[in-house]
Protein backbone atom coordinates (compact mmCIF):
# COMPACT_ATOMS: atom_id res chain seq x y z
CA UNK A 1 0.00 0.00 0.00
CA UNK A 2 1.23 3.86 -0.80
CA UNK A 3 0.17 6.43 1.46
CA UNK A 4 -0.87 9.66 -0.69
CA UNK A 5 -1.58 13.06 0.89
CA UNK A 6 -2.65 15.68 -1.30
CA UNK A 7 -4.22 19.26 -0.91
CA UNK A 8 -7.87 18.63 -2.77
CA UNK A 9 -9.74 21.64 -3.72
CA UNK A 10 -7.84 22.99 -0.75
CA UNK A 11 -8.08 20.84 1.74
CA UNK A 12 -5.64 18.06 2.92
CA UNK A 13 -6.75 14.53 1.96
CA UNK A 14 -5.12 11.30 2.99
CA UNK A 15 -5.48 7.98 1.88
CA UNK A 16 -3.64 4.56 1.58
CA UNK A 17 -4.55 2.76 -1.57
CA UNK A 18 -2.35 -0.11 -3.62
CA UNK A 19 1.04 1.72 -5.98
CA UNK A 20 -1.76 0.92 -9.23
CA UNK A 21 -4.48 3.10 -8.25
CA UNK A 22 -5.25 6.18 -10.36
CA UNK A 23 -5.24 9.61 -9.30
CA UNK A 24 -8.83 9.12 -10.94
CA UNK A 25 -9.65 6.46 -8.65
CA UNK A 26 -8.32 7.91 -5.92
CA UNK A 27 -10.43 11.16 -5.70
CA UNK A 28 -14.15 9.06 -7.05
CA UNK A 29 -13.03 6.05 -4.70
CA UNK A 30 -11.48 6.82 -1.49
CA UNK A 31 -12.47 10.62 -1.36
CA UNK A 32 -16.11 10.63 -3.05
CA UNK A 33 -15.47 13.41 -5.33
CA UNK A 34 -17.42 11.93 -8.49
CA UNK A 35 -16.73 15.00 -10.71
CA UNK A 36 -14.42 13.36 -12.75
CA UNK A 37 -15.75 11.13 -14.57
CA UNK A 38 -14.06 7.56 -15.82
CA UNK A 39 -14.67 7.65 -19.74
CA UNK A 40 -12.07 5.93 -22.01
CA UNK A 41 -9.69 4.97 -19.22
CA UNK A 42 -6.69 5.99 -21.60
CA UNK A 43 -6.26 9.74 -21.75
CA UNK A 44 -8.20 10.01 -24.88
CA UNK A 45 -11.65 11.55 -23.22
CA UNK A 46 -10.77 14.17 -20.87
CA UNK A 47 -14.21 13.24 -18.40
CA UNK A 48 -11.19 12.93 -16.29
CA UNK A 49 -9.41 16.39 -16.24
CA UNK A 50 -8.79 18.05 -12.92
CA UNK A 51 -6.14 20.48 -12.42
CA UNK A 52 -2.49 19.12 -10.72
CA UNK A 53 -0.51 22.10 -9.98
CA UNK A 54 -2.18 24.55 -12.28
CA UNK A 55 -1.92 22.42 -15.24
CA UNK A 56 -4.80 20.13 -16.80
CA UNK A 57 -4.47 16.38 -16.01
CA UNK A 58 -5.84 13.61 -17.27
CA UNK A 59 -6.71 11.68 -13.79
CA UNK A 60 -6.34 7.99 -15.28
CA UNK A 61 -3.25 8.61 -16.61
CA UNK A 62 -2.00 9.89 -13.27
CA UNK A 63 -0.70 7.24 -10.63
CA UNK A 64 -2.21 8.35 -6.99
CA UNK A 65 1.32 8.09 -5.81
CA UNK A 66 2.53 10.80 -8.69
CA UNK A 67 0.04 14.10 -6.95
CA UNK A 68 1.30 12.82 -3.77
CA UNK A 69 1.84 16.52 -2.12
CA UNK A 70 0.18 18.17 -4.75
CA UNK A 71 -2.62 20.08 -4.75
CA UNK A 72 -5.28 19.15 -6.94
CA UNK A 73 -8.38 20.75 -7.82
CA UNK A 74 -11.83 19.22 -9.38
CA UNK A 75 -14.97 20.48 -10.51
CA UNK A 76 -16.05 20.35 -7.00
CA UNK A 77 -13.89 22.87 -5.91
CA UNK A 78 -14.78 25.34 -8.37
CA UNK A 79 -18.03 26.62 -6.97
CA UNK A 80 -19.54 27.49 -3.57
CA UNK A 81 -22.89 25.87 -3.23
CA UNK A 82 -24.26 29.22 -3.27
CA UNK A 83 -22.46 30.89 -6.75
CA UNK A 84 -21.44 29.24 -10.10
CA UNK A 85 -17.99 29.98 -10.72
CA UNK A 86 -17.67 32.38 -13.71
CA UNK A 87 -16.90 29.60 -16.37
CA UNK A 88 -20.01 27.40 -15.07
CA UNK A 89 -22.10 30.37 -15.42
CA UNK A 90 -21.24 31.12 -19.14
CA UNK A 91 -21.40 27.56 -20.07
CA UNK A 92 -25.02 27.58 -18.57
CA UNK A 93 -26.09 31.03 -20.19
CA UNK A 94 -24.60 29.49 -23.39
CA UNK A 95 -26.54 25.94 -23.09
CA UNK A 96 -22.98 24.52 -24.11
CA UNK A 97 -23.83 20.97 -22.91
CA UNK A 98 -26.19 18.81 -23.42
CA UNK A 99 -25.84 15.33 -20.88
CA UNK A 100 -22.84 16.93 -19.00
CA UNK A 101 -20.98 14.02 -18.96
CA UNK A 102 -17.98 15.95 -20.24
CA UNK A 103 -18.70 19.24 -18.66
CA UNK A 104 -16.44 18.87 -15.68
CA UNK A 105 -13.57 18.29 -17.66
CA UNK A 106 -13.94 20.59 -20.19
CA UNK A 107 -15.14 23.41 -17.74
CA UNK A 108 -11.30 22.66 -15.82
CA UNK A 109 -9.25 22.84 -18.74
CA UNK A 110 -11.16 26.14 -19.84
CA UNK A 111 -9.82 27.21 -16.30
CA UNK A 112 -6.46 26.13 -16.33
CA UNK A 113 -6.35 28.32 -19.88
CA UNK A 114 -7.46 31.29 -18.92
CA UNK A 115 -5.26 31.37 -15.65
CA UNK A 116 -2.49 31.28 -17.89
CA UNK A 117 -3.83 33.08 -20.77
CA UNK A 118 -6.64 35.79 -19.88
CA UNK A 119 -7.93 36.74 -23.45
CA UNK A 120 -7.47 33.58 -25.73
CA UNK A 121 -8.08 33.36 -29.01
CA UNK A 122 -10.75 31.37 -30.36
CA UNK A 123 -7.86 29.22 -31.90
CA UNK A 124 -5.99 28.78 -28.35
CA UNK A 125 -9.43 27.74 -26.47
CA UNK A 126 -9.69 24.96 -29.65
CA UNK A 127 -6.26 24.13 -28.43
CA UNK A 128 -6.68 23.67 -24.76
CA UNK A 129 -10.39 21.79 -25.57
CA UNK A 130 -8.37 19.28 -27.96
CA UNK A 131 -8.34 16.61 -25.37
CA UNK A 132 -11.87 16.70 -24.00
CA UNK A 133 -14.21 14.93 -26.56
CA UNK A 134 -18.24 15.90 -26.39
CA UNK A 135 -20.18 13.51 -28.28
CA UNK A 136 -23.31 15.64 -27.85
CA UNK A 137 -22.74 19.41 -29.48
CA UNK A 138 -20.58 20.86 -31.06
CA UNK A 139 -17.81 22.84 -29.63
CA UNK A 140 -18.54 26.64 -30.62
CA UNK A 141 -21.23 26.96 -27.44
CA UNK A 142 -18.91 26.44 -25.50
CA UNK A 143 -16.13 27.97 -27.22
CA UNK A 144 -18.68 31.17 -27.25
CA UNK A 145 -18.60 30.75 -23.31
CA UNK A 146 -15.17 30.30 -22.37
CA UNK A 147 -14.54 33.90 -24.55
CA UNK A 148 -17.64 35.53 -22.51
CA UNK A 149 -15.95 33.49 -19.17
CA UNK A 150 -12.74 35.92 -20.16
CA UNK A 151 -14.24 38.56 -20.65
CA UNK A 152 -16.12 38.55 -17.38
CA UNK A 153 -13.21 37.58 -15.12
CA UNK A 154 -11.13 40.04 -16.57
CA UNK A 155 -13.83 42.97 -15.82
CA UNK A 156 -14.26 41.62 -12.71
CA UNK A 157 -10.00 41.77 -11.68
CA UNK A 158 -9.83 45.10 -13.89
CA UNK A 159 -9.56 47.92 -11.86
Amino acid sequence: MANVSIIVNGETRAASVPPETTLLRLLRDNFNLTGAKLGCDVGDCGACTVIVDGKPVNACLMLAGQADGREVLTIEGLASMDRLHPIQKAFEDHASLQCGFCGPGVILSAKALLDEIPDPTAQQIRNALAGNLCRCTGYTKMIEAIQEAARNLRDKFSV
